[in-house]
C-alpha cells in the first residue's frame, strides 16, 4: 500500500473527540483506524462524520470479524455504505471463513487476517491451549490467510520480517508500534516505527503515542518525519 504508512488508531466512543483527532492528525498520517469501540457506538454514520474531517485519509475498519462463513460474508456485504480500504477478520476463523470474507468484500478493499494479538505473549497462548510460541502461531495463521486468498495479515513488528520473506507481496499491517520513549502499555511485542518499516511493515497502526499526546498533530508529524 503506497503513500504515508501511518494509520492513526482512533479508539474512542466519543464522536466529537474522534472528529477532532481526525482533523488534527489528517495532514500527517495516511489513514485512520476505526475499531469496535467506535463502530458499536456510532456505526456507518459516525464513520462518515469522522472521515469527512480527513477527506484524503484512507479508512481501516478494524472489526476483526470472526463467525461462521455465511455470517461473516453477510456482515461484510452489510458494509456496502462504508467506503473502507482495509478490513480485518480473524485468521483463526479458518479457510472457508476467510475465503467467504474476501469474496464478499469490494474489489478495491484489502481483507487482512488478524494472527496473534499484540497484547498476547507465549504464556497467554498457552493459557488458551495454543501450543508453541507466538511466532509459530503467527506463521501458521499467516500461511493459512495467504492460501485462503486474503491480501495480508496483522502481526506484531517482531514477526513481520520473517513473514515478509514468505509472502513478498502481502500487506503487513503492524500494530504495537512505540516510538522511542513511549510507554508500551498493554502491548507486549513492540518495535519503533522505523524498525518496523525496515522489517517489512506496509501499514503502521499507531494509537496512544499520538492520540494521548499533549499535541496529537505534533506527535503524528514527528513520527512521520522519522520515517523519511
Amino acid at each position: 500500500m503506497s503513500g504515508n504508512p501511518i494509520f492513526c488508531a482512533v479508539d474512542t466512543a466519543d464522536l466529537s473527540h474522534a472528529c477532532n483527532l481526525a482533523r488534527m492528525v489528517a495532514p500527517h498520517v495516511g489513514g485512520l483506524k476505526l475499531g469496535l469501540e467506535f463502530w458499536n457506538s456510532h456505526g456507518a454514520a459516525g464513520v462518515a462524520e469522522v472521515m469527512a474531517r480527513a477527506p484524503k485519509a484512507r479508512l481501516f475498519l478494524d472489526l476483526k470479524l470472526h463467525d461462521i462463513p455465511n455470517t461473516v460474508a453477510g456482515g461484510i456485504r452489510a458494509l456496502a455504505n462504508v467506503d473502507f480500504d482495509i478490513l480485518t477478520v480473524h485468521a483463526a476463523g479458518g479457510r472457508a471463513m476467510m475465503q467467504a470474507a474476501k469474496q464478499a468484500a469490494p474489489d478495491h478493499a484489502a481483507v487482512i487476517g488478524v494472527t496473534v494479538l499484540t497484547s498476547l505473549d507465549d504464556q497467554d497462548l498457552d493459557d488458551i491451549g495454543v501450543t508453541g510460541t507466538s511466532a509459530s502461531q503467527v506463521a501458521r495463521l499467516a500461511a493459512l490467510a495467504r492460501d485462503s486468498g486474503l491480501d495480508g495479515i496483522v502481526c506484531s513488528p517482531q514477526e513481520v520480517a520473517e513473514r515478509r520473506r514468505d509472502w513478498p507481496d502481502g500487506l503487513f499491517v503492524v500494530p504495537g508500534i512505540r516510538p522511542v520513549g513511549s510507554d508500551a502499555g498493554d502491548q507486549k511485542r513492540t518495535l519503533t516505527p522505523d524498525q518496523a518499516m525496515a522489517a517489512g511493515a506496509g501499514v503502521l497502526v499507531i494509537g496512544r503515542p499520538i492520540t494521548q499526546a499533549t499535541d496529537p498533530a505534533s506527535a503524528a508529524s514527528t513520527i512521520a518525519a522519522s520515517l523519511r
